[in-house]
């Protein structure tokens, strides 16, 4: 049980450091960033972090390995009892902006790519073309059914996925502007694919 509760208490705090981290990178940009920025966030001691990364560069990488795995779990969330292809790509866009606005934000832009170690950039290079060519399928779906107008699925979905996935980097935590986000956004995003 004490390894349990432990295991959980670890996950919390590394989600809460990489929410620091996101916001740091986010800000400030990876050069710009250091680790005693985030440990000073988060009122840690630099040691302290050290506990769960070893150098900056896998900081960046986690943050970006959290995004992704966010960006999964919105798309997955949003296929549930959807009716047709619209349905599915609005509740993804409301997903994915709640976790970039909501208590799981922010997230980090995925801005640094080149930053990382070549394994660990081919890895989220590799989870990022993962994403873009799932919710591809979905606006694909959405043509077959009929819920969405023909279009270039490949330049559509770079141009949704480009809007949402910089909205930490102006996003600075105004409750009313996250509503705004919550509840106008994905309709704006989606304004002109609905089939008639």
């Amino acid at each position: 049980m004490a390894t349990e509760l432990e295991a959980t208490r670890f996950q919390l705090q590394k989600d809460r450091m990489l929410r620091a981290a996101a916001r740091c990178f986010n800000q400030k940009g990876f050069s710009g960033t250091s680790l005693k920025d985030v440990s000073a966030l988060l009122g840690l001691t630099d040691a302290a972090l050290y506990y769960y990364v070893r150098n900056k560069e896998e900081l960046v990488y986690l943050c970006y390995v959290r995004a992704a795995d966010l960006g999964r779990e919105a798309m997955m969330e949003a296929q549930n009892g959807a009716r047709n292809g619209h349905e599915i790509m609005l509740r993804y866009l409301r997903n994915h902006i709640e976790m970039m606005v909501g208590e799981r934000g922010p997230i980090a832009i995925m801005s640094e790519v080149p930053s990382l170690d070549p394994a660990h950039r081919e890895e989220v290079l590799e989870l990022s073309r993962r994403h873009s060519i799932a919710f591809e399928e979905i606006l694909r779906a959405g043509i077959r059914d009929g819920s969405i107008s023909d279009c270039n699925v490949r330049m559509t979905g770079n141009a949704i996925m480009g809007s949402i996935n910089w909205i930490p980097k102006w996003f600075h935590g105004d409750p009313e502007m996250a509503q705004q986000l919550r509840d106008e956004l994905p309709e704006i995003l989606a304004l002109g694919l609905k089939a008639d």
